[in-house]
């Protein structure tokens, strides 16, 4: 049976880049950003229909202080991105594969229920906020607001299967990686 993990953790906290390492140990991988972007395709006509635009940053622009605005655009584009997910993992045609999905707020929409397990990322906020504004060109102020509208690491630490913490080194992270894949190896030839 093909293993169905979801990657979590707050903005800048590392998913990527444990998600490469883990993708390099023989996972596949799916990214709910990329998969995102298809979905925006797909559904263009729908998203430009109520927002004006189809645009990533203008459409952030426009939802990130409207909880209903968003919610509207999440409705059109979150069944989508399932989808395309979905489609991604039926098309496996290996039964032991480990699957690793990737995306920011799978705690915080429920949506971690779906998979067999999940992992997730902690850096510290304060490295948090430092890698936000690096990595976005956002000022401090933006990369806080951004980060608040997540649900904090206590939380959702006490609903992670395994947590990998981004803190110390790329050596430390690869090595906590390997921990989980071995572990999740273990899972998926049960």
């Amino acid at each position: 049976m093909i293993l169905q993990v979801a990657l979590t953790g707050g903005v800048a906290t590392g998913k990527g880049f444990v998600g490469s390492v883990l993708e390099k140990l023989g996972c596949y991988r799916t990214q709910a950003d990329r998969l995102g972007h298809e979905a925006l395709e797909t559904k263009k006509a729908e998203v430009e229909a109520l927002f004006g635009t189809n645009d990533r940053k203008a459409l952030a622009a426009i939802v990130f202080n409207d909880p209903e605005k968003l919610a509207r655009l999440n409705a059109i584009v979150h069944p989508e991105v399932e989808r395309l997910r979905l489609a991604k993992i039926v098309a496996i045609k290996d039964p032991s594969a480990i699957v690793i999905c990737e995306a920011a707020i799978y705690f915080e929409t429920g949506a971690h229920k779906r998979f067999d397990k999940t992992i997730l990322t902690v850096c510290g906020r304060e490295l948090q906020i430092e890698r936000a504004m690096a990595r976005s060109g956002w000022t401090r102020q933006e990369a806080e607001a951004r980060i608040a509208r997540q649900w904090d690491d206590e939380t959702k630490r006490k609903l992670a299967d395994f947590v990998i913490d981004t803190s110390v080194s790329f050596e430390d992270t690869e090595r906590q990686a390997m921990e989980v894949y071995n572990r999740l190896r273990e899972f998926s030839q049960q």
